[in-house]
């Protein structure tokens, strides 16, 4: 029951950054600029990726040269590309739009969640380990998601259970990303955070997963992003910070 409760609070959270940056019109205003930077980048893969996905997939399936149905296999396959580019682009979006707008994000997480005193270093000097670490956390993410990509055509299970497992590791690396900026102003390094959304996964999760959900929804995300920043700080200073 408490593992629930903590889940609703980690939406509520979410939530609550909806709040902040609508009292607070020009941080949203400000947090959109990297988000259009990063959304028109992805729109620009995915469309290379739809337009050349047939190529692709022939390529890498010239065993099937032979069958006599390969061209609607291949078809399958270059749908599976283009919706696991879609998936990762998803996965990704946060991550690349907080390395593109790092300075401008800092800003905003620190106008969410005012410390009296915190580690603060140049953005250019962080930069590189913001990079390095989203690296980190993708590797896990794969490791997770390209397994369950392929359970995803098992019959039923591929269905049913795989979307809500999908949706929860997506959720809680989405996490680890959102609060990186302000665990990082309280001096925590990767391994410190991780160990630390471990030990309030529900709420992470519960946090994650709303941020994830919305994600998916066209043009949502770019809208969404300063709400889901100011959201993580909220979730850092109230929950996180105070935890034991």
């Amino acid at each position: 029951m408490r593992s629930f409760r903590d889940f609703a609070s980690g939406v509520g959270f979410f939530l609550q950054g909806f709040g902040w940056v609508a009292r607070n019109g020009r941080w949203w205003l400000f947090g959109l600029i990297p988000a259009l930077i990063a959304f028109a980048v992805y729109v620009a893969a995915l469309i290379f990726l739809g337009t050349n996905a047939g190529d692709l997939a022939a390529f890498l399936t010239p065993f099937a040269d032979s069958w006599s149905w390969r061209e609607l296999f291949r078809t399958l396959v270059g749908v599976a590309l283009f919706l696991g580019g879609l998936a990762l682009a998803v996965l990704t979006f946060t991550a690349l739009t907080l390395a593109i707008g790092e300075p401008f994000y800092e800003r905003l997480s620190a106008a969410a969640d005012v410390l009296e005193t915190e580690d603060d270093q140049p953005w250019w000097r962080t930069l590189p380990r913001s990079i390095r670490d989203s690296l980190i956390t993708l590797c896990w993410v794969l490791l997770f998601t390209v397994p369950l990509f392929f359970l995803g055509f098992v019959p039923v299970v591929g269905q049913t259970v795989v979307p809500v497992l999908g949706a929860l590791v997506s959720g809680f690396f989405l996490t680890v990303e959102l609060t990186t900026l302000a665990l990082e102003r309280r001096g925590m390094a990767r391994k410190q955070r991780f160990a630390l959304l471990r030990a309030n996964k529900a709420s992470a999760l519960g946090f994650g997963v709303a941020v994830f959900a919305l994600f998916l929804v066209p043009f949502v995300a770019i809208v969404a992003m300063p709400a889901a920043v100011a959201g993580a700080a909220l979730l850092v200073r109230t929950r996180l910070a105070s935890a034991p």
